[in-house]
């Protein structure tokens, strides 16, 4: 699973981060940061990210 977030789309609102804290995060000035190549154990959490995202920015592939 590969995990692709078009970042001229997001504007950190943090909501992937309470769906998948393993895979999101914000670091220090705010801004998201992810994993790209996540386990697969943790798709439902990341497809759970993908559909709260607000702009949905998050896309999976594979």
């Amino acid at each position: 699973m590969k995990v692709v977030v078009d970042m001229n789309k997001c504007q950190d609102h943090g909501q992937c981060v309470f769906a998948a804290p393993d895979v999101f995060s914000l670091d220090g000035a705010g801004h998201l940061v992810h994993v790209t190549d996540p386990d697969d154990a943790l798709r439902d959490e990341v497809e759970e990210a993908a559909d709260v995202c607000p702009l949905q920015a998050i896309r999976i592939e594979g």
